[in-house]
């Protein structure tokens, strides 16, 4: 008690620290980024970008050169206005530098400067700043070159001219610091689908992204230009590229209402999932928000008034005696959804969720509008998008019978989980586990080597359905797919509505761990479960509770006496490099083709202990890129896959 008196009479103003600059953005560089890993380290090339996008917006830029230069360095030049060099008038230096090392300073808060900024939403290019360990600034501007250098978001001397050009516009380098990310090494893939992404929602913008870095063979890859005339047109033909549209050309609209600039395109396909991709000020809110409420209640009622004053289809409803839900008229649907909100409230868990009441309305006013126009010009296409509904309708239907048929068989057999279920002790969902285990075999070792009080075990018997191919009732009568929604605790159509949204309110695990063989064929059923909890139960994956388990691919051993479980080639090539020594009797390595190889105590010791285990979580960076990456995979077109899996082959591990 006297220690705990002695701490409290010891916190006195001289407590409180005060981070003077952007030495706060050093000492916690989570709170400014998400995190110091590699979503963090692209991160800062995005906040940078975004300088540039909101002279876009403005109307005064149309190039962007994104360069990741051979020292890992990145380059981002436009040909905008170039920022303000002149002094600030409060804090007497240049607005370079107040812009550069001041944070929330820029011309993005003044109304008069930006109309909208995806900045905002950001946490600016001074922080790009603070975590690099150099940084220089070039601004083309009244045919001078400005110029001021930075060391971890400090200036190394005042702004100064060092050059005349007819350029204008403003020139980005920095140096990401390795004591800050855990890697600071640049994934080409990673800055080109945003690039791409940028280009969609900016039409007319051309963005170039080069990479200096030696590829295979010491080649450099050649640079990408991302440019869409279209605009958001172009970027739902190439999110459904990969499925067969029932309407021809996209739904299109771009206008403005209450002050709101909103633009969207959509298209109806052949498949049975519904895929809407929204953003406010080019930031994806894969939360959604009212934007997406707005356009959701408009498509519906524009529908449905379309199909009550359509004879034929309204006997044909009634002849089927359906009800007509919401979820019905989005089967098939693919939507971008882009506004631009001049003052954004941003809320959800990952402040992803756009809050402003009033776009909803806006929205709303324009999807009835267009949606009016097309529905009366386009006969035919109307005809078959009600058509889509009304068979989404009796699917629905069918769904739900297939579901509470296979609840009558458990309540007959007596129990409401599946007998296959090893379930674990405890029952508080945040620190309970389950492993989707595949084959009876491993999971038979599982449950023997698992920790019985935490960790469920739910073998995975035959093939799991590929739910990108099927209607939607067709996957509640799939015995493996109902086993995995029964046991992780997922509701569909809760409170008597056959909504098709799953609810994970009463999930029984914190994590839910896909486990499979480190083959080819353990690859393929991982994406197909990745594919039914995207595609039917995206929350679980949203909110962070789906999981990939890593088993090893080698025991690698030398002269019996140095035993070690190898998870990748490389590490295997390592060990050898290590106790090589010309003996060949002494390198043995034990390649595991599958689960079931391991005994109960090398399953946990590898892939099962928490405190030794390599998990790999599943997220979504980007919903359009996850969407037209999982349709061409699970999909009918063969050759977009092929040469998908020649490309990443590397990643893979492929088996002869």
């Amino acid at each position: 008690m006297d220690e705990i008196q002695n701490k409290e009479t010891n916190y006195t103003g001289s407590s409180i620290q005060v981070l003077e600059g952007l030495e706060a953005v050093r000492k916690r560089p989570a709170m400014y980024i998400g995190d110091i890993s590699e979503k963090g380290l692209h991160h800062l090339v995005n906040e940078t970008v975004d300088n540039s996008i909101d002279e876009a917006m403005a109307g005064y830029c149309t190039h962007i050169e994104v360069t990741i230069n051979e020292d890992n360095s990145i380059t981002v030049q436009d040909n905008g206005r170039g920022i303000p060099v002149d002094e600030h008038p409060k804090l007497h230096k240049s607005a370079l530098e107040v812009v550069m090392t001041v944070l929330h300073a820029g011309g993005k808060f003044d109304k008069g400067s930006y109309k909208v900024s995806g900045g905002l939403h950001g946490v600016g290019v001074s922080c790009v700043n603070a975590l690099s360990t150099r940084m220089m600034s070039q601004v083309f501007r009244d045919g001078k070159i400005y110029q001021q250098e930075y060391a971890q978001g400090k200036p190394l001397y005042d702004v100064k001219i060092v050059g005349e050009t007819d350029k204008r516009g403003t020139r980005q380098q920095f140096w990401p610091d390795a004591s800050i990310f855990t890697t600071t090494e640049y994934k080409y893939d990673i800055i080109a689908r945003r690039m791409r992404e940028l280009a969609f929602l900016n039409a007319g913008i051309t963005i170039t992204l080069t990479d200096l870095r030696p590829g295979e063979e010491g080649k450099l890859r050649t640079p990408e230009v991302f440019h869409a005339k279209e605009g958001l047109k172009e970027f739902v033909r190439y999110v459904d590229r990969h499925r067969t549209s029932i309407i021809g050309d996209p739904i299109y609209l771009k206008t403005e209402k209450n002050n709101v600039p909103i633009e969207i395109a959509l298209l109806y396909n052949n498949d049975y999932s519904e895929n809407i991709h929204s953003y406010v000020n080019n930031i994806n809110t894969i939360e959604g928000g009212t934007h997406l409420t707005g356009f959701r209640i408009a498509l519906s009622r524009s529908l449905k008034k379309y199909a009550d004053n359509d004879d034929q289809l309204r006997k044909q409803i009634e002849k089927a005696r359906l009800e007509i839900a919401q979820d019905d008229f989005r089967e098939g649907l693919t939507a971008i959804i882009s506004v631009k909100v001049a003052e954004p409230q941003f809320e959800g868990q990952t402040k992803t969720k756009l809050g402003n009441s009033e776009v909803s309305g806006a929205v709303q006013q324009a999807v009835g509008e267009a949606m009016g126009h097309y529905l009366e010009e386009h006969p035919k296409e109307a005809h078959q998008i009600c058509e889509k509904v009304v068979l989404a309708a009796t699917a629905r239907i069918a769904a739900r019978k297939a579901r509470e048929s296979v609840q009558r068989k458990n309540v007959m057999a007596g129990g409401g989980l599946p007998g296959k279920l090893a379930d674990c002790a405890n029952k508080d969902p945040h620190t309970s586990e389950i492993f989707l285990v595949e084959g009876d075999s491993a999971g038979g070792s599982a449950k023997q080597g698992r920790d019985r009080y935490s960790q469920a075990i739910l073998p995975l018997r035959g093939k799991i359905l590929n739910v990108e191919k099927v209607q939607w009732h067709r996957v509640f009568e799939a015995e493996s797919v109902m086993n995995i929604i029964q046991s992780i605790g997922v509701r569909f159509g809760v409170d008597g509505e056959d909504s098709k949204e799953a609810n994970i309110d009463k999930l029984r695990y914190d994590k839910i761990i896909i486990m499979t063989d480190a083959d080819v064929d353990g690859s393929h059923i991982d994406t197909l479960i990745m594919t039914l909890f995207y595609r039917f139960m995206p929350k679980v994956i949203q909110e962070g509770h789906l999981y990939i388990a890593t088993p090893p691919l080698y025991q690698c051993s030398y002269k019996n006496k140095v035993k070690e479980y190898c998870y990748t080639e490389q590490q295997r090539q390592n060990f050898i490099d290590r106790y090589g020594d010309g003996n060949p009797e002494a390198i043995h390595t034990q390649r595991y083709k599958g689960l079931g190889e391991m005994n109960p105590e090398q399953l946990w010791d590898t892939t099962m202990n928490p405190e030794t285990r390599l998990l790999k979580q599943v997220t979504i960076q980007n919903a359009a890129d996850a969407d037209e990456i999982f349709s061409m995979l699970m999909g009918d077109d063969v050759e977009p896959r092929r040469v998908f899996i020649e490309d990443n082959a590397t990643y893979a591990n492929i088996d002869a």
